[in-house]
């Protein structure tokens, strides 16, 4: 698994599609978390995607694992998919996956979480923002390290990592080493440094994004939708961010 430091810190980039991955390398990240769907908080990219950044990406790449939108309560047989999901990101030689499941009252279903740790074999595990929605924040840390997961994604339980951050300290210094602690969402050129020094993390997860305007110049006035701007990596963006890192 190639991820190369910046400056002795990783930089994760959220990315919704191959091009966007191919940007993401470009810029300078140290790996990708793959998905699609980024408008409604990221779902697990097709079997054809992964296949594809795999084949072609020198960095790292960690495949995100949530068969829809919405909570992570799952159903059995949404279960049995994110299984399978894993089963495949590890036969075509993917690093990583990012999981997340939860019980309804808000705590670790540790469980289900640890069978997909166990499928998931020699793979980096990450638990993902599904944490952010726990209703114990230190218990469930815990909890996440007693599955085998190696890492945790959040914001500190609060819309953005900034406004996290005290938390996110606090998981960190709980942590001790026995998990990676990674602060993600709201990270961008304007907080990225602020965060990777108030809180001690030594990974940091930003989309870098950009809008892109629908290409069509045909419109249908008849009824709305289907020509909405989309979302993907920009070069200069992680760029920037891999600049900013640097001067720490």
């Amino acid at each position: 698994m190639n991820e190369p430091s910046i400056n002795t810190y990783k930089l994760e980039i959220c990315s919704n599609s191959f091009f966007s991955a191919l940007q993401a390398e470009k810029g300078g990240a140290s790996r990708i978390e793959l998905c699609q769907n980024l408008e409604n908080g990221g779902t697990t990219p097709s079997p054809g995607q992964i296949k594809l950044v795999r084949a072609h990406l020198g960095i790292g790449v960690h495949v995100l694992i949530r068969p829809r939108g919405g909570d992570f309560v799952y159903s059995k047989e949404e279960f049995q998919v994110m299984l399978e999901d894993v089963r495949f990101c590890r036969e075509v030689g993917c690093d990583g996956v990012v999981i997340g499941v939860l019980h309804a009252d808000g705590s670790v279903d540790t469980e289900r979480t640890a069978a997909l740790v166990k499928q998931a074999g020699t793979m980096k595990t990450v638990f993902h923002r599904a944490f952010d929605r726990c209703v114990n924040p230190l218990e469930s840390l815990e909890e996440i390290i007693g599955t085998g997961c190696h890492r945790l994604l959040t914001s500190g339980q609060q819309s953005c990592a900034w406004q996290g951050r005290d938390l996110i300290r606090e998981l960190i210094t709980q942590a001790d080493g026995r998990i990676e602690v990674m602060p993600g969402a709201g990270v961008d050129e304007s907080n990225i440094t602020k965060i990777l020094l108030d809180t001690g993390a030594r990974s940091i997860h930003s989309s870098a994004k950009q809008a892109v305007p629908s290409s069509m110049t045909h419109r249908a006035h008849a009824f709305t939708g289907m020509d909405e701007a989309t979302f993907r990596t920009s070069k200069e963006r992680v760029e920037e961010l891999v600049r900013q890192i640097k001067s720490l």
